[in-house]
């Protein structure tokens, strides 16, 4: 099944390869210290940061996933725009400026700041590719429905070929222009988005007066449920286990963005902790107008498109945006969202990979292999080695998952963030009795249990939509874990810590003065 014209849509999407690409070698040019790699040098302002990180955030998830979901189950879809976006105030108001103050380019450099160095950045190394991983499959997942929809691929034979080619280019965002050419690459691609998706929102109001309440009208006319999707609960009410399962997904969201690494390491890109702050409060604000736009969009689609038709689609809802551009402004707008949406994934995979690459290279290389000694250049070729690799597992990854709902596959990733790496992060900044032990069994512990509940829940074997329908393993009734993990991941860091005897208050004191004020901080920073 073909929208539009497969050569417009593959030609637009070309276009902002080559565009980016020609970005990415200007500026790899400046690309020369470890420190350029992996935080761009601190040569960004807060603005440019804060648009970086929305290009970083709004995911495929936040643009394929959340329309599709909308579309289907109205109230209860947007549910995951309104946890995305609180999930920043977390972000603003507990980690940014602390982070950038203590940290020098990953999450790890501030885990084991107090604390031991090798187990620590062994374990917070592990977090962060696991994390990325889920994270990962939810972008190629939404690469394979696109390619699906915009060139009439069907066999997933085809859908793999372009997985693939999504991943090899994603590989050379990060080898040839590290952290500065990932950003650019996400500044650019966070105006297209936010201008595409402002833009056909405004269409779709002006098709019906600029009133909001016609289009839902409009919305509750033509779906199955009726007036049904502007209450809540239509997905998550239908028994007590979906209903906590709902509680759960809420908690993965609100939790999980201040503990994502690859939104943490965008504090280190710019020079103070003032610009950080500042990075954040633009991000809010455009991912904020984004999700009110998923509103309109989402239910726009169950008029101009239709449930049933969505659930034809191939890739089901996660085609429901570009389905709906169709229907809104024919092959060119369609052409342009598809290229978007590509153009979405790619620089969120870029921004993934650079992420865990660095952490394995500057956590486990340099800081556990090489005691913190390693030669800069020995350490970056290590990180492109790493790329090429984690490309590979995403590649592969992606091609399996291929018929999730991206929005659900990233709030898995949330779910371990949250459970893994926020109780450290959090017990580390601001409790003084915090220690090795405590964040050991935090990180471990987090990470353990959340994936465990993941791999016995309902989302891997036991229903239709599971990602192995053919079996039934599941024990755990919920779909996403956080419910039970993020509480545990917090007792245990506290556990951990008070049974054991070890504390170092001198380094806890310059930790909280450095993290408040910013105070030593450059020391740190330039060290490398």
């Amino acid at each position: 099944m073909e929208f539009g014209n497969p050569i417009l849509n593959i030609a637009i999407f070309l276009a902002f390869v080559v565009v980016t690409l020609v970005v990415v070698i200007r500026v790899s040019r400046t690309t020369t210290k470890a420190s350029d790699f992996y935080h761009g040098g601190r040569a960004f302002s807060g603005r440019q940061n804060g648009i970086a990180i929305a290009g970083d955030y709004l995911s495929a998830a936040s643009f394929l996933g959340i329309v599709g979901a909308v579309a289907l189950y109205g109230y209860d879809g947007l549910l995951y725009s309104v946890g995305f976006l609180v999930a920043w105030l977390v972000a603003l108001l507990l980690v940014a400026e602390p982070l950038r103050n203590t940290g020098k380019y990953t999450m790890a450099d501030v885990l084991s700041f107090r604390m031991r160095q090798r187990p620590v950045r062994t374990a917070a190394a592990t977090s962060t590719l696991a994390v990325t991983f889920f994270y990962l499959l939810a972008q190629m997942a939404g690469a394979g429905a696109l390619v699906s929809l915009l060139i009439g691929i069907e066999g997933r034979v085809g859908q793999s070929v372009v997985i693939a080619v999504v991943g090899v280019v994603m590989i050379a965002y990060v080898l040839i222009g590290g952290m500065k050419g990932t950003t650019w690459v996400q500044i650019i691609k966070a105006v297209l988005l936010i201008t595409a998706v402002g833009v056909t929102t405004v269409w779709i109001l002006a098709k019906n007066g600029f009133n909001l309440s016609a289009v839902l009208g409009h919305a509750v006319e033509s779906h199955p449920d009726g007036a049904a999707i502007l209450e809540p609960m239509l997905q998550y009410g239908t028994s007590g286990a979906t209903k906590l399962g709902f509680v759960s997904l809420a908690i993965a969201l609100v939790f999980g963005a201040a503990g994502l690494p690859h939104v943490l390491m965008r504090f280190y890109t710019v020079p103070t902790a003032k610009e950080a702050r500042r990075s954040v409060v633009w991000a809010i604000a455009l991912i904020g107008f984004f999700y009110l736009c998923t509103l309109v969009l989402g239910f726009g689609a169950v008029y101009m498109v239709g449930v049933d038709v969505i659930a034809t689609l191939p890739g089901g809802s996660n085609s429901a945006a570009p389905a709906l551009a169709y229907a809104v402004g024919g092959t060119v707008l369609m052409g342009i969202i598809s290229a978007v949406a590509f153009a979405t994934i790619l620089a969120v995979v870029a921004g993934l990979t650079i992420t865990a690459s660095a952490s394995f290279a500057h956590d486990i290389y340099n800081g556990v292999l090489k005691n913190g000694e390693a030669d800069p250049q020995k350490e970056i070729a290590v990180a492109r080695r790493t790329a090429l690799v984690i490309g590979a597992v995403s590649i592969v990854g992606g091609i399996l998952a291929a018929e999730q709902n991206v929005a659900f596959l990233v709030s898995l990733a949330f779910a371990i963030a949250a459970s893994a790496n926020l109780p450290s992060i959090l017990y580390s900044l601001y409790w003084k009795r915090f220690n090795t032990r405590g964040s050991l069994w935090s990180i471990y512990g987090g990470l353990i249990s959340a994936i465990v509940l993941i791999t016995f829940s309902p989302v891997v074997s036991g229903s239709e939509t599971a990602m192995i329908p053919s079996v039934d393993f599941a024990w755990f009734p919920l779909t996403n874990p956080a419910l039970v993990s993020v509480p545990l991941g917090f007792f245990l860091g506290w556990l951990g810590s008070v049974t054991s005897s070890e504390h170092d208050e001198l380094k806890h004191a310059e930790m909280e003065v450095r993290s408040m004020t910013g105070a030593g901080s450059e020391k740190a920073t330039v060290a490398h």
